[in-house]
């Protein structure tokens, strides 16, 4: 078993501690630790984060390697800061059944740099006729909480309400992607002001915002959890916070890029911001930042979706949508976020780890950086700054809109159960 002081760090933006980490877990946290026998990282200045938990991760596999692996893509949660990700089921096959959940488990496990903990499909298919094998999935290996069909909605709202009352068994959650699929027929952006400038069909809010609403009275009606993937606009803010003022189970995300870019880059008709839900407004992002700041919205989630370079280096009709954001994350969080006066590192560290842990049902990560805790954790320079360059990601695939962009933070050290993924800004 291996010795590791982390010394000096600002535990969640706090006082500076050393942090022993003694095998797999946190054996002390305070000052003038003894280092005997240890490996000293030095980490004055650098904050010192539990390991984040993205609750929404394309890894592609199997099927589309081409784009992404499950050893690539935790590669790439690793570099982010990243301890473990909830990797989507829209995959070939699908991941409807107990076999391919507990596939895509065990390549996370062999992987080594991040736990993967399977989404399952909540139809057959995707397709939104027949509800999946929750059930199995649940008593898998792969111990299946959350169940998403991402990438489609569940519009049948029998079919939603079915799903919401089956996962009550095994305290599930419905993960939604709310798109009415009438009201986004050949949408290509955000419904606005820009759309109509640029002659491209819209992506009106009330396609996000109906589902939502609709969801909220389902999962209410029958008392159950359900959970909204990337929400986008002002309005599915309010109706969310109207749901939690009435106590109901709901939780919800915003995506990195939601809370920095909007549709006044589509101007450009670069594919690399063709993305569902789209970029919307500028008062979207701030009603966005707004609500992520006072616990309306509770997590962060990347909805990191890797491309290969030939489905979106093309005329933006015909490109993907989708956008990778595992390894940046966390800087957009800092630049948006923190810099902004809007939250705390320790807010930082409940919106991006210990909320999204709770919300899947994650044992063993998210937890506090105390004795007797799994050592899984994040350190991180706030102070660094450098642009944004692809080349050096370990994704497999270079769909970022980030590309040039200076940003703020940088991911030092990741530690998975004491263990260092990342040393000194590169992966072990």
């Amino acid at each position: 078993m291996t010795k590791i002081l982390i010394r000096g760090a600002k535990v969640l933006g706090g006082e500076q501690q050393d942090v022993l980490i003694d095998g797999e877990t946190v054996r002390e946290v305070g000052t003038g630790l003894n280092a005997e026998g240890a490996t000293v990282v030095e980490a004055e200045g650098r904050i010192l984060l539990p390991g984040l938990v993205d609750l929404h991760t394309h890894l592609r596999e199997p099927g589309r390697e081409d784009s992404e692996t499950v050893l690539t893509g935790t590669r790439a949660a690793a570099a982010g800061g990243y301890t473990a990700v909830h990797a989507m089921a829209n995959t070939f096959p699908v991941a409807d059944t107990a076999g391919v959940v507990e596939q895509v488990w065990r390549l996370g496990k062999e992987s080594g740099y991040c736990d993967v903990q399977p989404v399952g499909a909540v139809t057959v298919g995707l397709e939104g006729k027949q509800l999946a094998e929750l059930g199995a999935m649940a008593e898998s290996a792969a111990a299946v909480r959350v169940f998403s069909d991402d990438g489609k909605c569940v519009d049948d709202a029998v079919i939603m309400r079915r799903a919401l009352e089956y996962v009550k068994a095994f305290d599930g959650v419905v993960a939604q992607h709310a798109q009415e699929p009438r009201l986004t027929e050949g949408a290509q952006m955000n419904e606005g002001l820009v759309s109509g400038e640029l002659g491209l069909c819209g992506w009106p809010a009330v396609a996000e915002e109906s589902i939502i609403a609709r969801d909220l009275l389902l999962a209410a009606h029958v008392g159950s959890r359900v959970h909204i993937c990337h929400l986008s606009t002002a309005g599915s803010v309010e109706l969310v916070r109207w749901a939690k003022s009435k106590g109901w189970n709901v939780t919800a995300e915003v995506t990195p890029h939601h809370l920095l870019l909007t549709d006044e880059l589509v101007r450009s008709y670069n594919p690399v911001y063709k993305v569902n839900p789209p970029l919307r407004t500028e008062a979207d992002v701030t009603a966005l930042r707004e609500a992520l700041a006072d616990g309306t919205i509770d997590c962060v989630a990347t909805d990191h979706a890797p491309h290969p370079h030939e489905d979106k280096d093309c005329e933006w009709a015909a490109a993907a949508m989708g956008m990778i954001g595992l390894e940046t994350a966390l800087s957009v969080v800092q630049h948006t976020m923190v810099d902004t006066g809007l939250l705390d590192w320790a807010g930082v560290a409940d919106r991006m780890s210990f909320r999204p842990a709770v919300i899947g049902r994650l044992h063993g990560h998210g937890r506090p950086i105390a004795a007797g805790e799994p050592a899984n954790l994040t350190l991180v320079d706030p102070q660094y700054r450098g642009v944004v360059n692809p080349a050096g990601f370990a994704s497999r695939s270079r769909n970022t809109p980030y590309e040039g962009l200076e940003l703020p933070g940088r991911v030092t050290a990741t530690f998975l159960r004491g263990k260092a993924t990342v040393m000194d800004g590169k992966l072990a």
